[in-house]
């Protein structure tokens, strides 16, 4: 099959970008919009051009790594799908494709299609863990779980942190994201102790990363390729309004995001806090 790729190009965030056209003329109904992706790149190697960057790992829904808006849609155009798993077989023959990074102030463009996702490693870094003591593992059956709260539990955690949902909202709000990593601990036992801090220094860094506010129009949970439901969203709203309440009176302390790729990863404590 033939198609036409319409690429975002572009240097890096200081220099001004385009969109290409290029044509693929012997396209495997059977490949994927990366494979599609990796047939250009040879032929551009081949006439002495620069590839298209773009980002992948494990090119099985599992990563999060790859992703990019294909005609307007995060992942394109089929439901509960990544890039990765995304086959030609889902367009028609001569069909131009459009492709572009996601779009939000949080999510720096790298090059082409690679944007910069840092922001999401300190939401998490913030709070997305369970503080345990040191010593000997405890017995795998001392906490019991409940197998509802374990399939709540489960669903949110499949997030998998592409961004999709930041890169359709209107607002690019990283609320969805937020709240399926506060969710997955808290539902369980071993994470209620640190419910209420968790979701108060999360939603503080998300906050601070520049991330738009929710306005529950739900195009997030429309295009994440793991469908978490808006309910995670609600849950930390629930659990961050109540934490506020019984921590009203202490400063949580967020990291000011580094943006700036080409100097690496250097984390900045705001000392002035947020309340």
């Amino acid at each position: 099959m033939r198609v036409k790729l319409k690429v975002w190009r572009q240097k890096n965030r200081n220099t001004a970008g385009n969109f290409v056209t290029y044509a693929i003329q012997n396209a495997n109904p059977d490949m994927s919009i990366l494979e599609c992706l990796d047939v250009l790149n040879e032929e551009l190697i081949e006439n002495g051009e620069e590839p298209v960057a773009f980002e992948h790992d494990c090119r099985e829904g599992i990563c999060g790594s790859c992703g990019f808006m294909i005609n307007g849609i995060a992942h394109g155009p089929l439901p509960a799908t990544t890039v990765c798993q995304l086959t030609m077989r889902h367009f028609k023959d001569g069909e131009e494709l459009t492709l572009e990074p996601w779009r939000a102030r949080s999510f720096p463009l790298i090059k082409d299609l690679v944007v910069d996702r840092r922001s999401f490693d300190r939401v998490i870094a913030a709070g997305g863990y369970i503080s345990v003591s040191t010593g000997s593992a405890p017995d795998g059956n001392a906490i019991l779980v409940a197998k509802e709260a374990s399939d709540r539990a489960m669903d949110a955690a499949a997030c998998i942190g592409c961004g999709a949902c930041v890169a359709a909202c209107p607002n690019a709000s990283a609320a969805l994201f937020t709240g399926a990593k506060i969710a997955h601990l808290g539902i369980l036992p071993q994470g209620k102790p640190e419910v209420d801090s968790r979701a108060v220094r999360m939603v503080a860094q998300m906050n601070a990363e520049g991330f738009g506010g929710c306005t529950n129009i739900g195009e997030c949970t429309g295009v994440c390729p793991k469908e978490i439901p808006l309910e995670v969203i609600a849950a930390m709203n629930r659990d961050y309004l109540r934490g506020s309440w019984r921590a009203r009176d202490n400063i949580v302390t967020t990291v000011r995001p580094f943006t700036e790729w080409s100097y690496g990863s250097k984390l900045q404590v705001d000392q002035t806090g947020e309340r």
